[in-house]
């Protein structure tokens, strides 16, 4: 019987802590963008590719002005 009382009471210590730790990362705003977090793990990825077409319309910009000129 000790034992049952003593597991009753680790859980509702851990249950505790686990509401705190909770209402912490909400007074932190840690679930504020849960969108953005998706994103964040391709950018890495997706930067090369960005970079590459900025720089393909850049220089088709400078092809463009140097006909006209």
């Amino acid at each position: 019987m000790d034992i049952t009382w003593i597991a009753v009471i680790a859980s509702l210590l851990m249950g505790g802590g686990a509401a705190l730790f909770f209402v912490f990362a909400v007074k932190r705003e840690y679930f504020r963008d849960l969108e953005d977090v998706k994103y964040q793990v391709f950018w890495s990825d997706l930067e090369p590719l960005i970079n590459e077409a900025a720089e393909e319309n850049r220089n088709e910009r400078d092809d463009e002005n140097a006909d006209r000129a």
